[in-house]
């Protein structure tokens, strides 16, 4: 054993931590360091702790009343119209949840584990997706309509400020393929909005998934070509477009969709011979003269068209549009045709819907000012203490009475204890509870 080591010799190593102990004690001068970090750090962890993610916010006050409002008279309106309510789960497996869903879909959907079985489930980010598996099991063969609001929760935002829990209601219409059933959807939409009296203006920007994917089979496009031009006409690239079209059969015919896709006149005169003879896309392009016109006549609404707006092309089907209130970047309402699927024959079902944010309305509409009333504490603390009961129960059917009126009425719990904005006060006057403006 080396004689050099501290722990051959007791003595000298007891003396050298007896040293080592003083020298690191701190004078009185010094300043003693905390010995419950936590303690100091407890204001931080409780501000943090409070702090919600990014994307998520409360909604509180008049903004929580506003929307409860909406959502009750949104979906009563559509019930009125013969669409049925129906309230899907949160949660649901993947199989079911994202079984036809788009990749942006996917991406945009929380996954966990379900403690019961240890299968992966979903937290929904689109009611859409639950509509067709209850249309499939529920609808039959006919025409169904159905309508629905509830919150969805998103990975990720979408846009700078966009909302990752927004309340989502919408409406669909399965098993009918004529352009009716969008018709019926836009005229349905169009009374929602009128029905709260928005001083804003609704643009709708109309497009069709069809022609595009017609062109593609005609052209024999591969995947790797579609999806490249499909990014140049997201990113609206028409000198990058051109050049790639050259090199693509009927190439000229999808640099034409970008150059005069917002014109359905000049479109056809312009695709080749082999695309205006296409039925397809002839029935396509009538379609959207059709619905621009009765957006124009029945609803002086504003409408431009995009055939190059593909966003939803892996899901969509036909007919799509979005609406704008004011300038607003991103779209109050998204809808459009898709293919449901019934559960029997698993033959493809026909459908179109639409949803909205419902959240995106709370700036647009004003609540009625509301009576706020409180009673007088005095007049009730001196029923209380000489046990009136003649003159408490006066007041209980006088505020009851009040509150079925709509009016809010606080029983305040002391002196003090007063709502903000009060209008009336419930006072006792001659043995009576007379109200009275503030």
């Amino acid at each position: 054993m080396s004689a050099s080591s501290d722990s051959a010799n007791p003595a000298l190593s007891s003396s050298t931590n007896q040293a080592a102990a003083m020298t690191s004690r701190p004078s009185d001068n010094s300043v003693v360091p905390n010995r419950l970090p936590y303690l100091s750090s407890f204001a931080a962890e409780v501000a943090n702790s409070w702090l919600l993610p990014d994307g998520v916010v409360d909604v509180l006050f008049d903004d929580a009343q506003k929307q409860e409002v909406l959502r009750h008279k949104l979906t009563q309106q559509l019930i009125t119209y013969g669409y049925q309510l129906v309230c899907p789960p949160m949660i649901e497996y993947t199989e079911s949840l994202l079984s036809d869903a788009s990749e942006d879909l996917k991406r945009q959907t929380f996954k966990i584990i379900d403690q019961l079985t240890g299968r992966l489930m979903g937290i929904r980010a689109d009611i859409t997706p639950q509509i067709l598996r209850i249309d499939a099991h529920h609808g039959g063969a006919g025409i169904a309509r159905y309508c629905y609001a509830g919150d969805v929760i998103h990975t990720l935002p979408s846009g700078l400020f966009g909302s990752r829990t927004p309340l989502q209601l919408g409406a669909e219409i399965f098993g009918c393929a004529a352009l009716d059933a969008d018709i019926e959807l836009i005229d349905v939409l169009f009374a929602m909005i009128d029905s709260l009296n928005m001083s804003a203006a609704l643009h709708v920007d109309l497009g069709h998934v069809a022609i595009f994917k017609r062109l593609a089979v005609l052209a024999q496009l591969s995947e790797n070509d579609t999806e490249q031009l499909m990014h140049l006409y997201a990113n609206k690239n028409l000198p990058e477009l051109k050049r790639v079209s050259q090199a693509l059969p009927m190439g000229e015919d999808f640099y034409v969709l970008a150059r005069f896709g917002h014109d359905m006149t000049q479109l056809l005169t312009k695709l080749s011979d082999t695309a205006q003879q296409d039925t397809h896309i002839a029935e396509a392009v009538n379609e959207l003269q059709r619905l621009k016109a009765h957006l124009q006549d029945q609803w002086q609404c504003q409408v431009s068209i995009d055939v190059t707006e593909l966003s939803g092309y892996h899901y969509h089907t036909g007919i799509v549009f979005n609406g704008y209130i004011n300038n607003e970047t991103q779209p109050l309402v998204r809808g459009g045709r898709f293919d449901g699927l019934q559960s029997d024959s698993k033959q493809s079902r026909a459908a179109t819907g639409f949803s909205m944010d419902v959240s995106r309305l709370l700036a647009h509409i004003q609540l009625d000012q509301p009576t706020v009333v409180v009673v007088d504490y005095a007049a009730i603390k001196s029923a209380v203490d000489n046990a009136d009961s003649t003159q408490m129960q006066a007041l209980w059917l006088q505020v009851d009475s009040l509150r079925q009126q709509g009016y809010r009425v606080t029983m305040p719990l002391d002196a003090d204890d007063c709502p903000a904005g009060v209008t009336h006060r419930l006072n006792l006057i001659d043995n009576q509870w007379q109200l009275q403006t503030v």
